[in-house]
C-alpha cells in the first residue's frame, strides 16, 4: 500500500523549481519520535511549503512576467494554492480521526502542479 508519511518528508510540485518539506503539527499524530500526516496536512504556509520558483502560465504572477519579458517563461516565487486534501489517503488506517497520508498520495495546486512524495520520512511502517 504504501509507506507512511511523517513530519519532515520531502515532496516536489510538478511546476516548482526546488524541493519543500511537510510540516505535520504534532497534535496526537506520533509515531516514534515522528508526527504522522493525515489528509488535512495540506496548509499552504503551515503543512506546505513553497516550491522554490514557480514555472506555471496558471500562475498569475508567472503569466505577468512573462508577458512582461515579451513571451520569455519567467519563474516567479511560489505561492502553493492547494484546491482539496491529499489523495487518495488511507481511510482505513485514522490519525487522530483522519485518514493517514501514504507516499502513494498526492496534492493538487490550483496553478496546475502536482505535489507528490519523494521521501515520506517513515522508511519502516507499511500503511
Amino acid at each position: 500500500m504504501g509507506l507512511c508519511v511523517t513530519g519532515g518528508a520531502t515532496m516536489t510540485c510538478s511546476f516548482g523549481m526546488a524541493p519543500s518539506t511537510l510540516n505535520v503539527m504534532p497534535a496526537a499524530k506520533t509515531t516514534s519520535a515522528m508526527p504522522l500526516a493525515t489528509i488535512s496536512d495540506n496548509v499552504p504556509f503551515v503543512n506546505i511549503m513553497p516550491f522554490g520558483m514557480c514555472q506555471s502560465m496558471a500562475n498569475p504572477t508567472v503569466a505577468s512576467a512573462t508577458a512582461a519579458a515579451m513571451g520569455a517563461l519567467t519563474p516567479m516565487p511560489c505561492t502553493p494554492v492547494i484546491s482539496g486534501p491529499w489523495a487518495p489517503g488511507v481511510p482505513q488506517v485514522l490519525v487522530g480521526g483522519k485518514p493517514a497520508v501514504n507516499n502513494q498520495c498526492k496534492l493538487t495546486c490550483a496553478y496546475g502542479g502536482m505535489i507528490q512524495f519523494t521521501n515520506s520520512g517513515c522508511q519502516t511502517v507499511q500503511l
